[in-house]
């Protein structure tokens, strides 16, 4: 029954690509081959709670993908005359699907509420970076090595049918020196309310940014986020980010990353103010969005950054940034997105863009799954001052970029990335080697 399942699914359900983020997980990555859902499916199909596709049979031999088996469990739970046995197999299918289920606007929590108050994920990760920089004498080179680990927890914790509560802690450190001020410590990066009402989703507290591009960052902010609509969905944020964190966001004269000595904001000025808009479109196999971002409130330190960023005499850090992204999935395997962004308050390096060409992708729960990517960035310093790209290409940098995942067992991941370009202000050749074991529970 599995292997007669999944094709028509495949042709019939539209695909939820609700996602915003570029960092994120690919939203169209498969469901296993063995993964229980597809018993689960498969008896409700039997007992009639779940249809088939035009004659009522199910063909093919194609796995189908988290999506798609999101758009069965919502179809089956707006049945009212199931048996128990079969409520209690989509109530379970609910709560594993339940984040694809969010995004399609279904929602799940009082599906949850016989399952644990409090669910923990986590993953333990290891990377390695190497970067090079030509400087402006041709026979020298600066070179950075970094080993680092994070041991990461997610926790989240139900309160009613409508609100949750989510954290994320981080401990962290660097394998070379097993030491340092930070080595060990344990810290609360994340921690937001949830609520969730029909099509209107409300974050209060240090959240991630739920309009994640070219030009913002993954770091959390402290304020607000609302999402409502459907197809369309319409986010607006707010709130203040520390900005004692983006001392790279400008390089030195010799294209070498900013370091604490000169940080790009004066001495004292720790948050920068942040507002956003975004309007987001999914259906089928597109997805797109548009939007703006302002952000200002800390002064710069205009001696350290390449050029003025506005004017010479205006020491306010300031950004209107507009933004726009589309992404296509031609098939299974074949996927395309690019994403352009410019900064109207920048003199210079005020724009960034990306086009990206994905193949295939891996997912932690499927063994021996595996994807590439070829990508083509220039992500211009002030259009895309924390630009989520950074395991690879830098914000202030241009170039190739390639990357392949591979799933060496079930939750066990491997990362690979290469950039080969430049640093965009010193005109002055770059590399970074990327490499990353993911151990997700």
């Amino acid at each position: 029954m599995k292997k007669t399942l999944v094709s028509a699914l495949t042709t019939a359900l539209v695909v939820g690509a609700a996602s915003t983020t570029f960092a994120a997980a690919n939203p169209f990555s498969d469901v296993p081959a063995d993964h229980w859902a597809y018993d689960a499916v498969s008896q409700l199909a039997a007992d009639g709670v779940i249809e088939g596709y035009g004659d009522t049979t199910f063909r093919g031999n194609q796995n189908i993908t988290r999506y798609e088996m999101a758009q069965m469990v919502a179809k089956a739970m707006a049945k009212s005359d199931v048996s128990a046995a079969d409520k209690a197999l989509i109530d379970k299918l609910a709560a594993e699907f339940s984040d694809e289920l969010n995004n399609l606007g279904v929602r799940v929590a009082n599906l949850e509420r016989n399952a644990d108050k409090v669910k923990w994920n986590g993953v333990l990760e290891y990377t390695y970076t190497s970067t090079r920089h030509d400087t402006q004498s041709a026979a020298t080179k600066s070179k950075k090595n970094v080993d680092e680990y994070v041991f990461r927890l997610e926790p989240k914790a139900e309160v009613n049918k409508n609100w949750d509560v989510h954290a994320r802690l981080d401990a962290n450190g660097l394998m070379d020196t097993d030491g340092g001020n930070d080595t060990y410590d344990v810290k609360l990066k994340r921690v937001w309310a949830e609520g969730h009402y029909d099509n209107l989703n409300v974050k209060l507290g240090k959240l991630p940014n739920a309009i994640n591009l070219i030009s913002t960052t993954d770091d959390p902010y402290s304020g607000a986020a609302v999402t409502f609509g459907n197809d369309l969905k319409v986010t607006l944020e707010g709130g203040r980010i520390d900005a004692t964190q983006f001392g790279d966001m400008g390089r030195d004269k010799d294209g070498l990353t900013s370091s604490d000595s000169n940080h790009i904001f004066a001495k004292g000025d720790d948050t920068v103010n942040f507002q956003a808009i975004n309007l987001g479109y999914a259906k089928n196999k597109f997805y797109g969005n548009t939007g703006y971002e302002h952000m200002d409130g800390a002064t710069l330190n205009t001696a350290n950054l390449v050029k003025p960023y506005t004017n010479s005499n205006d020491k306010e850090y300031k950004a209107n940034i507009w933004f726009v992204n589309a992404g296509y999935r031609f098939d299974h395997n074949n996927f395309f997105k690019a994403e352009y962004a410019q900064n109207t308050e920048a003199d210079n390096y005020d724009d960034a863009y990306s086009f990206e060409y994905d193949y295939k992708g891996a997912q932690p729960q499927n063994k021996g799954s595996w994807g590439m990517y070829l990508a083509y960035r220039n992500l211009g310093q002030y259009a895309a001052p924390w630009s989520t790209y950074g395991d690879g290409v830098d914000g202030g940098q241009k170039g190739i970029e390639v990357g392949t995942s591979y799933t060496l067992f079930q939750n066990v991941q491997l990362f690979a990335k290469y950039f080969n370009g430049k640093d965009i202000a010193a005109d002055k050749d770059a590399q970074k080697l990327f490499g990353r074991v993911d151990v997700f529970f």
